[in-house]
C-alpha cells in the first residue's frame, strides 16, 4: 500500500459557525456539498462535516469525548506568522491551549482548539523546509 492521505473530515456541532470559523482564518471552500465544506491545504483536503452525520457515517458511538489524542499541524516560515494566526483564532472564537513560545527543538509554536475543540498546533520549525505551497519538506537521512 502506498502511504498517503487524502482528506480529514472534522466532526463539527455548527456547520455554519465551523465554516465561518476556517474562512475567518483565510481559508477558501472549494466545494460546498450538502452542509460540508471541502477546503485544499497542499495536497491534502481538509472537510467539515456535521459531528453527528460523520459518527453515524463510520459507526462510532459519539462519546462526546474533549480530546481524540490527535492533532493537526499547520507549519508556516516565521515566529510572526505563528503569532498572526494564534491571534486571529483567537479572535474568531478558538481557545488558546499554548501560548507561542520556544519549543525544545528549537523553533516556535503555539496550539489552540478550534470552535470543535479540534486541537491544532501552529508551528515554525527550523528543521523542516517549506516549499512554494506550504507543504513540509523532511530532512533527508534522517530515516
Amino acid at each position: 500500500m502506498r502511504q498517503s492521505l487524502s482528506l480529514i473530515t472534522l466532526g463539527v456541532g455548527d456547520y455554519a459557525r465551523a465554516k465561518a470559523f476556517y474562512e475567518g482564518l483565510g481559508w477558501t471552500v472549494a466545494m460546498d456539498l450538502e452542509e460540508t465544506a471541502f477546503f485544499p491545504a497542499n495536497g491534502v483536503v481538509v472537510t467539515l462535516w456535521s459531528r453527528e452525520k460523520l459518527a453515524a457515517d463510520l459507526g462510532i458511538a459519539d462519546s462526546g469525548a474533549s480530546w481524540s489524542g490527535a492533532a493537526l499541524a499547520h507549519n508556516v516560515a516565521s515566529r510572526e506568522e505563528v503569532d498572526q494566526i494564534v491571534v486571529q483564532a483567537q479572535v474568531l472564537g478558538a481557545e488558546v491551549t499554548r501560548e507561542p513560545s520556544e519549543t525544545f527543538y528549537g523553533g516556535y509554536a503555539a496550539a489552540f482548539r478550534d470552535l470543535d475543540g479540534h486541537v491544532w498546533e501552529i508551528a515554525c520549525n527550523p528543521g523542516f523546509g517549506l516549499s512554494g505551497d506550504g507543504s513540509v519538506i523532511l530532512p533527508e537521512g534522517t530515516g
